[in-house]
């Protein structure tokens, strides 16, 4: 597994047990805006982990199209996946 896989393990990880630390919270009804911010933390892992993830797709997957001249399907799947972060 390379560095950069790595890193997106890690940020899944820790997000996993954020989540499981916000069910706790929320089962033991605790402050709704404590709860709030740990969301916000989850959430913050998720997209640094899906950059990361995203990166690695263009730095290997779509340059490796591009020099093989078939990079019309890869250069779509990113239009698409970008139209899905940004219609947040």
């Amino acid at each position: 597994m390379n560095e950069d896989r790595k890193k997106a393990l890690q940020s899944l990880k820790t997000a996993k047990g954020q989540l499981e630390g916000i069910i706790k919270m929320i089962e033991d009804e605790r402050y709704c805006i404590d709860i709030s911010n740990q969301i916000l933390a989850s959430q913050s892992l998720l997209k640094k982990a899906n950059l990361i993830i995203l990166q690695r797709h263009l730095n290997h997957c779509v340059k490796e199209a591009c020099k093989s001249n078939d990079s019309d399907e890869k250069i779509e799947e990113i239009n698409k996946i970008l139209e899905k972060i940004l219609s947040k």
